[in-house]
């Protein structure tokens, strides 16, 4: 894909993933992100967002099955190395440790050292699937400062929902990073709903979703990335590769959550409580 020219050199440079992942075949998807990396790393990128669990492929009941703990680690390891081997921050998803009954669906950024600075577990679990072989998070998103703006992690589903941004909004976030797997027919997602989230909180949502058919489901591309102001500066279509970004301190003429009324909303809220009961 044509690089975007970079306009502010003060800006950070967003690179996302989107590809086909293989189910299951860890070392081949690994290598996708390896070359990913040096690909973004040599146009210049800071940072490289990949989809949600694409080093195991999404493939939710075949993980729970077939994926180990040990293979879960190792895969950990292999991608903080790639970040540090090829100089560039990595934004990735992946099982989570322990045993298979106890994983959630983790997103984990590194900087270009490899070391780990934020984590996340995905606390909307999408449809029956994802439900048996995952269990949801519980946890706010964090907020952690990497190469001058505040970043955040999501996954997927979570976007969906206005709290989750709105969480990291009030923590202080100023880009909102999320590796997805959206399925065909769903592009309003990603089109709709992540620019609102975008514009509703002040900040840029990054978001990095599979192509093409992987263990049945049609994956949809759409990855986009949505400024401050609800406009779309990525918009991936259907192709496959990389697409970049340049993101920079959020500068917006309507501060919403500055004007927001958080006391308001909780007597709002108590009011329907009590007539409920």
């Amino acid at each position: 894909m044509e690089h975007q020219p970079r306009h502010d050199r003060q800006s950070v440079r967003l690179a996302m993933l989107q590809a086909r992942a293989e189910p299951l075949a860890i070392a081949a998807n690994l290598a996708l992100v390896d070359a990913a990396a040096l690909e973004a790393s040599e146009a210049g990128a800071d940072l490289l967002l990949t989809p949600e669990l694409f080093a195991t492929g999404y493939a939710p009941g075949r993980i729970a099955a077939s994926v180990s703990e040990a293979g879960v680690a190792e895969a950990h390891e292999a991608l903080r190395a790639i970040a540090a081997n090829r100089g560039i921050a990595l934004a990735f998803s992946l099982p989570g440790p322990g045993p298979a009954a106890e994983r959630q669906i983790t997103a984990t950024l590194v900087d270009k050292a490899g070391t780990v600075i934020l984590g996340y577990a995905k606390s909307h679990l999408f449809g029956p699937e994802e439900a048996s072989s995952f269990r949801a998070g519980t946890e706010a998103p964090q907020v952690a400062e990497l190469l001058g703006l505040r970043m955040a992690l999501l996954v997927c589903y979570d976007v969906e929902f206005p709290e989750t941004v709105r969480a990291a909004a009030v923590r202080g976030a100023q880009v909102v990073l999320v590796p997805t797997a959206l399925t065909a027919g769903y592009e309003n997602v990603a089109r709709v709903l992540v620019p609102a989230r975008a514009l509703e909180n002040s900040l840029t949502v990054a978001y990095s979703n599979h192509v093409g058919v992987e263990d049945g489901l049609d994956l949809a591309g759409a990855s986009v990335v949505a400024g401050p102001d609800g406009n779309l500066l990525v918009d991936a279509g259907t192709t496959t590769g990389l697409v970049y970004a340049d993101l920079s301190i959020p500068d917006v003429d309507v501060d919403y959550l500055a004007d927001r009324r958080p006391g308001l909303y909780r007597a709002w809220e108590q009011t329907r409580t009590n007539q409920e009961t």
